[in-house]
């Protein structure tokens, strides 16, 4: 049965898979707004878990018809298209020692940041992820949005990289942005930015009027853009240094807004069938062993089953950069 993680807690009798459940909703606007359609049964072996799906591409068309005339046929057209259910999450490593004489259980902190790492590696690939590269990826929005009606690709970059530039410009940008989230047929749920994107965006929409705030599961505020949720999607740390997940490019200062619909007939997430989400494994201190390991892991994939309900702009200038770089 789809659910979402609000909806899988529910019912779970372990306390600590409760608390683990809403420390990813709490820090993820994605991970708390997905639907997770747990329909996937492994292969012959459990060499392989896909999820396939027929994906509209062109809806159906309807017109007008004069007496004795005939319609003109115009069908709906769709796709096969699948998503490879990918693992992700990690280990840690705590003695025992350290855990029975700190002053903070040492295996709790381990498993908050155990969780937060989990949630940004489910946020980059959520956005950059490609499984023709990346073995371990799923498929992310961007490409799965490329080349579609809902990518919006302008000639030249609109300016916002100064003051000054969003002043002159400002009119124009939200001109375009409405354009362009009128060519999905349904009003997206969110924004996907990145933090430098987001004071932008908010500035502007404070400006002419299209700002407002609305309140999250945890009674935190979200800013929004005529309605829309303003997602600011961090960073990944990539074992070697912090990434943003939609970066801006050094040559040009450019990024891209992402735009999502949650929902079983727009954007959603796949999971295994009559599994849990998210799985915990927490370290036995009455067991053997001086260093004891706990691991988190999630098993999910990600799913369009209907091309116009997400999409991404790009080429907005958000960083002035100097001649000749």
């Amino acid at each position: 049965m789809p659910l979402t993680l609000a909806e899988a807690k529910v019912g779970m009798a372990d306390k600590i898979d409760r608390l683990v459940i809403d420390e990813f909703r709490r820090d993820s606007f994605i991970l708390d707004k997905l639907t997770f359609d747990d329909a996937v049964s492994p292969g012959t072996g459990g060499s392989t878990m896909t999820y396939g799906y027929m994906r509209l591409k062109t809806p159906s068309t309807a017109e007008g018809r004069a007496i004795n005339g005939e319609y003109k046929a115009g069908e709906a057209k769709k796709e096969k298209a699948s998503t490879d259910l990918k693992i992700f999450g990690g280990a840690f490593e705590v003695d025992r020692v350290l855990e029975k004489t700190a002053a903070n259980s040492e295996i709790q902190f381990q498993l908050r940041e155990k969780i937060k790492a989990t949630k940004n590696k489910f946020h980059y690939d959520f956005i950059n992820g490609k499984a023709s590269k990346t073995a371990t990826d799923f498929d992310g929005i961007d490409k799965l949005v490329t080349g579609s009606s809902t990518e919006r690709i302008p000639d030249a970059a609109i300016d916002l990289s100064t003051s000054e530039a969003i002043a002159a410009n400002a009119k124009e940008f939200v001109l375009l942005l409405d354009d362009w989230l009128a060519s999905f047929d349904e009003k997206p749920d969110a924004l996907l930015v990145n933090s430098r994107m987001k004071t932008i965006l908010c500035a502007v929409a404070r400006e002419l009027k299209y700002y407002s705030q609305s309140e999250d599961a945890f009674g935190r505020k979200v800013d929004n853009y005529d309605g829309i949720a303003i997602v600011d999607m961090g960073e990944y740390y990539d074992g070697k240094k912090n990434v943003k997940v939609i970066p801006v490019n050094e040559t040009d200062g450019t990024t891209d807004i992402y735009a999502v619909k949650f929902g079983l007939d727009s954007v959603h997430a796949a999971s295994p069938k009559g599994g849990k989400i998210i799985d915990t494994y927490l370290p036995d201190l009455k067991a053997p062993g001086a260093v004891k390991k706990g691991e988190v892991e999630m098993i999910a994939g990600l799913v369009l089953k209907n091309s116009k309900r997400a999409g991404v702009y790009r080429k907005i200038k958000v960083n002035a950069v100097a001649a000749g770089a």
